[in-house]
């Protein structure tokens, strides 16, 4: 859906409507690392914006160091800032999985609405910092007037940074599936369904759940990586709890524990803010009542009622 929708703007010289389906693009990324541990794990987890904003902020700052040619740190070794997107790819995957290992290894001590406000808590803490934080914007936000490169492309071209999104969904897509039939990802649903018997044949519930916790801060860190460089802008909203509300409304609209449900999900949000927001500023409102509407009587999202069954995962 998306890579046509790209490809008919491409044609219709239309790159706004490129940069929108690159936008949902991203924002699926995001939701896919969410699914995986609410979808998979079943850990509503109110705090992903941490992550997204981190990879964003792991963007914004290399960026920021590379366009002012400043280090990033001279001692004890130098550090300095980057334009290529791969390195800052890997710095924002390794900054979310290290943050959502900590996050998670005190957050997984607790269940429940215990565990839905310490990650909104997290969550909060990063944003306020974020806030406080003048050496790179604070409240303001920091600029980047610089698209970071891709090597052979010309990632200020939409249609090609649109491909760079959209093969990384792809590709972490196809890694979600396997991941979800495999040993590990039977075993975690196994945890999610009931955690006794799966500590009775020698499984940790806890060790499961929290690497599903890592690999989906790590994704969804990859995403505000993307969205960051998209933007050429990174601010703390990245990071608030608002962001975390969305990136869950992705996978609710879509359906939770379904494979493809963010990319509907996030594709169907896009659609929605653009049409609706230029009609009123509460578009809100009709998006709440789409997803009451979901949650009353589509419990497996668009794709389960397009499906018509329920299953962990397409």
């Amino acid at each position: 859906m998306l890579p046509v929708t790209a490809l008919i703007a491409l044609a219709l010289d239309e790159p706004f409507i490129i940069t929108l389906a690159t936008k949902a693009a991203i924002l699926a990324l995001a939701g896919v690392g969410l699914n995986i541990a609410l979808g998979l794990g079943g850990l509503v987890s109110l705090g992903h914006a941490a992550f997204f904003g981190l990879g964003g902020y792991a963007m914004g700052i290399l960026a920021h160091h590379a366009q002012t040619f400043t280090p990033l740190m001279e001692a004890p070794f130098l550090i300095e800032g980057t334009k290529s997107m791969p390195v800052i790819w890997l710095t924002a995957v390794i900054a979310g999985a290290l943050a959502a290992l900590l996050i998670g290894a005190l957050s997984l001590r607790t269940s429940g609405v215990y565990f839905i406000m310490i990650t909104l808590a997290f969550g909060q803490m990063l944003y306020y910092f974020a806030i406080s934080w003048p050496a790179y914007g604070g409240e303001d936000g920091l600029s980047i007037y610089v698209r970071n490169g891709f090597p052979g492309l010309n990632t200020l071209d939409p249609i090609q940074f649109f491909a760079i999104a959209f093969v990384i969904l792809a590709a972490v897509l196809f890694i979600a599936g396997r991941l979800a039939s495999s040993p590990f990802g039977l075993a975690l649903a196994a945890a999610r369904q009931n955690p006794e018997r799966v500590e009775t044949v020698g499984l940790s519930p806890y060790r499961l759940r929290l690497l599903a916790f890592v690999i989906s801060g790590a994704i969804t860190a990859l995403a505000g990586a993307l969205f960051a460089d998209l933007n050429r802008f990174v601010s703390p909203t990245m990071l608030s709890w608002h962001m975390s509300g969305e990136i869950m409304i992705f996978v609710i609209l879509g359906g939770v524990g379904r494979l493809y449900g963010p990319v509907a999900g996030a594709a169907l949000f896009i659609l929605l803010e653009h049409i609706l927001g230029g009609l009123s500023d509460f578009w809100h409102v009709y998006l709440g009542l789409l997803l009451l509407l979901v949650v009353l009587f589509a419990r497996g999202g668009m794709i389960g009622a397009l499906a018509g069954r329920e299953v962990a995962h397409d």
